[in-house]
């Protein structure tokens, strides 16, 4: 049985978990999605959120985030300059995917 038949995929729709995992898989991802799943965050605010990101490791994953088109960042004119980070809607449509990974983890995990 081939992996598609597996995961009951309609033809139309090209079955690809490694292009999900490649935006979700990231070290730390999970954690910034949720916290972002609440609305803007400041990068401090998600370092400290955060304990044990490295701030390298969390500009990294933001980045790449933004790359993928899954977060936004803001930056403010202000003194000292203010970024906020929050999700675009490609972003918040990995919610239900998320929740549901959480509630598989909670039962067999």
């Amino acid at each position: 049985m081939e992996v598609q038949e597996a995961v009951n995929c309609p033809e139309h729709v090209e079955c690809s978990i490694e292009k999900a995992l490649n935006i979700i898989g990231g070290k730390w991802t999970f954690l910034i999605l949720r916290d972002l799943f609440n609305g803007k965050k400041r990068f401090g605010e998600l370092r400290k959120s955060l304990s044990g990101v490295s701030p390298k490791t969390l500009s990294e994953r933001l980045k790449e985030l933004e790359d993928k088109g899954v977060v936004i960042r803001t930056a403010y004119s202000t003194i000292p300059p203010t970024v906020e980070y929050s999700l675009t809607e490609k972003g918040m449509s990995l919610k239900p995917l998320i929740k549901e990974m959480k509630l598989w983890g909670a039962k067999w995990g």
